[in-house]
Parts: structure tokens; C-alpha cells; sequence
């Protein structure tokens, strides 16, 4: 469960330890407004960057690679700040985006309609995402709450892509 962000996380404390850069997005978590929509949007440019260098399938393996290498940063990152799912956390929204990413249809405005979905279900937590959260411990949780997000994101953009067709 995402957690008030009793305490903000410091430069020096993102540079403190590797989990917590990977957890901090970069340092996008360091903003002091909406670091979920900030790290949302790293994944743009990130995806990008994957699309660029691997085919599909690898970029889907580097995905589920960032996805087990969040579960520990994420884990590490919300013992040491006290808080399970600090908001400051935000490698949950680039992996899932990430994902969103890769089966989404092309195009700038599809990547925007995915954008603002996405946002919307990971701020909302429709059902089960709240359950899932509370469910599951640590790293884990943080994580899969918005892999879910990015399920029901790319229902949304499924359902969109049929009725413009």
C-alpha cells in the first residue's frame, strides 16, 4: 500500500545505495510533485532506447528482467525509508509502462491515450489492485499493483484500437 511520504527521499540518499536509484527512477522519484507520472514517463524514452537496440521478444525479457530487478530494489528501498510503497518509489510505473509500451499500438496518440489510462488505473486501484497490493509483501507488491494497472490499461487500449477500426 502506498504509503504517505512522510519523508522525502534526498540526492544523497538515491546515491546511497544501487536499489535505491533503480527504486527512485533514475531520480525521477526525487520530484517534488507526481514522481508516478514522472517515471511513467521515463519509460517513453526508455522504451525507445529497448526498441531501438532488441526486437520484441527481448525487449519483452528486459522487461521481465527490470520487473524481478524491481521486486528487490523496491523491496530494499521501502525498508530503509520506513515506508513499504513510497510514493517517492516509482520503477513500478516505468516497468509497467514499459510493458504497456510494448503491446500498444504505435503512434503518438495511442501512447498518450495509454499514457493517461494508465495513470488513471495506477492512482485509482479499481479492484483487485488494492487487494493485490495489501496481499502481497515488500518488493513484490509494489510492483505487481501496477502490472495490473497496465492490464487493465491495455484492455482499455484494446477495446479503443476495435471501435476505431
Amino acid at each position: 500500500m502506498r504509503g504517505p511520504p512522510t519523508a522525502r527521499p534526498t540526492p544523497g540518499f538515491l546515491l546511497a545505495h544501487p536499489a535505491h536509484f533503480i527504486a527512485l527512477g533514475f531520480g525521477t522519484g526525487l520530484a517534488p510533485v507526481v514522481p508516478g507520472t514522472f517515471g511513467t514517463l521515463l519509460a517513453i524514452p526508455l522504451y525507445a532506447l529497448l526498441a531501438q537496440w532488441l526486437a520484441a521478444p527481448g525487449v519483452g525479457a528486459a522487461i521481465a528482467a527490470f520487473f524481478v530487478l524491481g521486486v528487490w530494489a523496491c523491496g530494499r528501498t521501502g525498508r530503509d525509508l520506513g515506508v513499504p510503497d513510497h510514493g517517492a518509489m516509482n520503477w513500478d510505473e516505468v516497468v509497467a509502462f514499459l510493458a504497456v509500451l510494448l503491446f500498444a499500438p504505435a503512434g503518438g496518440w495511442w501512447t498518450l491515450g495509454a499514457f493517461a489510462a494508465f495513470r488513471f488505473f495506477d492512482m485509482a486501484k479499481p479492484p483487485p489492485i488494492r487487494r493485490v497490493e495489501r496481499a502481497l509483501a515488500g518488493g513484490l507488491g509494489v510492483m505487481a499493483d501496477d502490472a495490473i494497472a497496465a492490464f487493465y490499461t491495455l484492455l482499455v487500449l484494446a477495446v479503443a484500437q476495435r471501435l476505431v477500426a
